[in-house]
């Protein structure tokens, strides 16, 4: 086949255990895919991996509160009540044989540095490395939150100048800098909402939710103490306005919508609805966690949102918080300014910065709802999305945008032949591409494409949301992922939708070349085993 991923045709084959023409091996071993043991299998229960002195004998004639002759001598008595009694339990192993271990183990695992991860709606993306460089930076990797405010004004400057790229990137009034991630940024903002209502004096017990939202969104305002109602979707996967506009009234605090919403698809009615809703008295929240999508490129202030949080860990580099805690600042309109969390930096008449720390009426912001944790924020993801949105630039970030909604896209024209794309004629999509099981032979479903796709070397696609669609698959490829990774992945997909159509057995007993096969994935999740049973 000219232009295919392997002209040749050749490639090493990996056998399934028991198939015709496999060889078994005495380990259970096939080349590089162990079959590794629990610790408990590898350790001996009778012996330690560290050897330790005798030390000295314990304190005795002494008693807790009574007279010592220094602090050594009370811990070494005091630690006398905690000596364990019987066996730990515990396997003894060597240093070696523990690294060994979890290094195979980390072998078996998937990751972004392998390779593809379409996780629809949570962008999953190749975090540059300078920005692992800047945040191992002496200063910032190892500043703690309780040193005095004059040894850590670098630190403050980052949290400073990344909030002020938040404000032009998002063209909003103010910024809580504190939440610790996207749900934690959806009860910033919720409780912002209703702050400013106890200041009005009004009891608005209602937030509306399309159901084409995030589902921590409806989520969130419960836990707020919030009754949530739910707006249905027009046959495009979109927000139903005249539902919306007729259900507003004095009892509606706000909406919660999600733009770009979980069909991959751009509210294109946001303006309206924020005007519908500011008429009737209400706020509006929008879920930033697609922000990737829109970028440089779309200002939610300019469509009327009154607060949104922004994922740093997914629009600003490191994918779902790995390499430490997410971080999910919120941006507020004027309106919802004076209610914002503490703490948060200020300027100095000498150009210093400091943080506010307590409430103040006399300095303008007595109305704070305020804490939503103990210090100012995740200073790893700070540093990381600072340098993200530095080396990028204006255009650049722009240029994620466009190149996140083109990959996706792409995906969409190149699947919508052989799978059903429910809102494929809703116009172009955004930064992932929805699909559905619907065509697939008796007894197919999605889970069964999902676990063809490790087969196929590829972490599965999110799959059964959103909601509004039967069996979905979403799909989200990221701005990092180059048309050589898509082609193979729109091959395999393209192959394990014809495998599904047709019917063939094999693809429901997938994946057969994973270290384990398919998991009762019911079972594990209502009688899950998570303590090691021994010889049971």
């Amino acid at each position: 086949m000219s232009g295919a991923i392997n002209p040749g045709g050749w490639r090493p084959q990996m056998t399934t255990a028991g198939a015709e023409g496999d060889t078994a091996t005495h380990t259970g071993n096939r080349a590089l895919m162990l079959e590794e043991a629990l610790l408990f299998e590898i350790g001996s229960f009778d012996r330690s991996g560290v050897d330790f002195d005798a030390g000295e004998p314990m304190l005795t004639g002494r008693h807790i509160g009574g007279p010592v002759e220094s602090w050594m001598e009370a811990v070494a008595y005091d630690s006398a009540s905690f000596a364990r009694t019987s066996a730990i339990g515990l396997p003894g192993l060597a240093e070696g044989e523990a690294v060994r271990h979890y290094t195979r183990l980390s072998r078996q695992n998937y990751a972004i540095d392998l390779g593809l991860f379409p996780l629809g709606s949570c962008t999953m993306k190749h975090n540059p490395r300078l920005n692992e460089k800047v945040a191992r930076m002496k200063g910032f990797a190892d500043v703690h939150p309780l040193q005095p405010q004059q040894s850590v004004q670098g630190a403050l400057r980052v949290i400073d100048e990344l909030a002020d790229w938040l404000l032009k990137l998002t063209a909003m009034h103010s910024v809580a800098m504190t939440p610790k991630a996207g749900a934690h940024g959806e009860l910033c903002g919720i409780l912002c909402i209703k702050a400013a209502l106890d200041a009005r004096g009004e009891n608005r017990p209602v937030i509306l939710v399309p159901e084409s939202a995030h589902g921590t969104n409806p989520a969130t305002a419960a836990f707020a103490g919030f009754k949530v109602e739910n707006i249905p979707a027009t046959s495009e996967g979109r927000v139903d306005l005249a539902a919306l506009t007729a259900r507003l009234g004095p009892d509606v605090a706000g909406v919660m919508i999600t733009n770009p919403n979980t069909c991959g698809l751009f509210e294109r009615d946001m303006r309206a609805i924020s005007d519908a809703v500011h008429a009737a008295g209400g706020y509006v929240y929008c879920d930033g966690a697609n922000f990737n999508a829109i970028v440089g490129r779309v200002r939610p202030g300019d469509l009327g949102v009154d607060a949104m949080h922004i994922n740093l860990h997914k629009t600003f580099s490191t994918p779902h918080g790995g390499g430490g805690p997410g971080s999910g600042p919120v941006v507020l309109s004027a309106a919802l300014a004076p209610f914002a969390p503490i703490p948060f930096v200020t300027h100095g008449a000498d150009g210093s910065l400091h943080l506010v720390e307590e409430e103040n009426i006399d300095e303008g912001h007595g109305q704070s709802f305020g804490r939503m944790c103990a210090f100012h924020g995740q200073m790893g993801m700070f540093t990381r999305a600072l340098s993200y949105i530095m080396s990028h630039g204006a255009d650049g970030l722009k240029q994620v945008a466009e190149d996140a909604v083109l990959n996706a896209n792409y995906v969409l024209r190149s699947l919508d032949d052989v799978l059903d794309a429910p809102f494929g004629a809703s116009g172009p999509c955004m930064h992932e591409a929805l699909f559905s099981d619907a065509g697939f032979a008796d007894g197919f479903t999605t889970i069964d494409v999902a676990k063809g796709l490790i087969d196929e070397g590829f972490h599965p696609m999110t799959v059964y949301f959103p909601l509004v669609v039967h069996g979905a698959m979403l799909i989200e490829p990221t701005e990092t992922e180059g048309k050589a990774t898509l082609d193979q992945f729109i091959g395999a997909l393209r192959s394990l939708a014809a495998r599904a159509k047709q019917g063939e057995p094999s693809l429901k007993t997938a994946p057969h070349f994973a270290p384990r096969g398919r998991l009762d994935e019911t079972l594990a999740a209502r009688k899950p085993i998570l303590a090691w049973q021994g010889d049971k």
